[in-house]
């Protein structure tokens, strides 16, 4: 969609929170909301010369979803994009010593996916990873991930009554680094040889706005269960593998925070242990293949 804003240039001195334009140029700006109309912070706008199609400025929208540039006097395309939302194009011109206001821009929620079938989906492990990365207590990141698991889903005739089972081998995990690892399996950290698995039921699934859903569930770590929320994005069903099978695939996201499953890092640290942080992203990338048409009551 192209649109062409008629709106009368005004002049940059007439906002003071503009910014003071240098001779020979004129300014844009804009305001990006969502689709109930709240400020979309982290918006990309991209700029295009009108003439030579080139990339004149990438910049993404402030907490306000305010977005305010300088250009030379010209023509140019402004592309509006936001994760999940329906872009927005339209063209403008900017002369010397104007401001050229945008106005508000409404992004609209994208087509939703089609959503998989109701039955039982079983995640195909080739084709599923379950990371995490954690910081090291003084220095990078700590890269990992959890080699073992299983895990199903039972999806409803109403997306909101499905649900998700995962089963995680807590002696599976691995760094890259067998020192580590066998820390981390240790009862300082995962305590393996008394909590062996890892285990996550959700209890809900609530749609945010296009692809985005939020899962809350019960995670339960070195014998302890918390309420958890994953951040999913759903990418959609396909007809793929060796097979044909029919298969779905989502990626979402957790942070953990080690006290709560009561391990103890400060402890550690007093006893000159060096250890990861305390606060864990878990990222669940995963593929289900179609298994049935069953629908189980979900455990109690």
């Amino acid at each position: 969609m192209t649109i062409l804003f008629g709106r009368k240039h005004k002049k940059a001195s007439s906002a003071a929170l503009l910014p003071t334009l240098p001779r020979g140029a004129g300014l844009i700006s804009c305001e990006v909301v969502d689709p109930i109309g709240m400020p979309l912070h982290g918006a990309t706008i991209t700029v295009t010369d009108g003439v030579t199609r080139s990339v004149t400025v990438t910049s993404t929208t402030d907490p306000f979803g305010r977005f305010v540039t300088m250009l030379p006097p010209g023509e140019y395309t402004v592309l509006v994009t936001a994760d999940t939302l329906e872009p927005v194009r339209m063209t403008c011109a900017v002369a010397v010593g104007s401001h050229h206001d945008l106005g508000q821009l409404h992004l609209k929620s994208s087509p939703v996916k089609e959503l998989p079938v109701p039955g039982s989906w079983v995640f195909d492990p080739p084709h599923t990873a379950i990371r995490f990365v954690a910081q090291h207590v003084g220095m990078a990141h700590v890269h990992g991930r959890f080699a073992r698991f299983d895990g199903d889903i039972k999806i409803g005739e109403d997306m909101a009554d499905s649900y998700v089972e995962v089963s995680i081998d807590a002696a599976s995990i691995t760094t890259g680094n067998r020192t580590r690892d066998n820390h981390l399996r240790s009862p300082d950290f995962l305590d393996v040889a008394k909590y062996p698995d890892i285990h996550f039921a959700s209890g809900s699934f609530v749609h945010r706005h296009g692809a985005k859903w939020t899962v809350q569930g019960v995670l339960t770590m070195h014998g302890v269960s918390r309420s958890v929320q994953l951040d999913t994005t759903y990418l959609g069903m396909v007809n793929g593998g060796y097979g044909q099978e029919l298969r779905c695939a989502a990626l979402a996201t957790a942070e953990l925070h080690r006290d709560d499953f009561t391990l103890n890092w400060r402890s550690m640290l007093a006893r000159g242990i060096a250890v990861v942080g305390p606060r864990i992203k878990l990222e669940l990338d995963l593929q289900a293949m179609f298994h049935g048409p069953d629908t189980p009551t979900p455990p109690q």
